[in-house]
């Protein structure tokens, strides 16, 4: 092989492997909420798990103890990993559990105060 066959191969790999993973992938409307208001979500599937990830513009309400928070189709949330890490890192992804069926929106919940800091929506509900 020589390595115009080579390049050629990989190239067309490298498309094909984004069309796909560009076809599972889905963004929220933006953040909206007194601390959490500014970036959104992008549900996509890696390895057959269903993963969310915060956008770069995404910022982190200075709360006590926020929290990733899922919203399903039918109204039920669940209270998921805090947001920030001890080393007050923003956890950017998080792996939705197996037992979350859809998820309609994503919240960013303070534990302390037991209330909502701001949403995303997805127009329609992804797993």
């Amino acid at each position: 092989m020589n390595c115009k066959t080579i390049v050629a191969s990989l190239t067309a790999l490298v498309i094909a492997a984004t069309s796909s993973i560009a076809q599972d992938s889905h963004k929220s409307g933006p953040f909206q909420g007194a601390k959490a208001n500014k970036g959104f979500v992008t549900h996509a599937t890696q390895n057959g798990k269903s993963t969310l990830t915060l956008s770069d513009d995404f910022v982190p309400p200075q709360t006590p103890d926020p929290h990733w928070q899922i919203v399903d189709s039918n109204g039920k949330t669940y209270l998921l990993d805090r947001l920030m890490t001890k080393g007050e890192k923003v956890k950017k992804s998080i792996v939705v559990p197996d037992y979350v069926p859809d998820v309609a929106k994503v919240q960013i919940w303070c534990a302390f105060a037991e209330t909502n800091l701001g949403e995303a929506a997805f127009d329609h509900p992804v797993k």
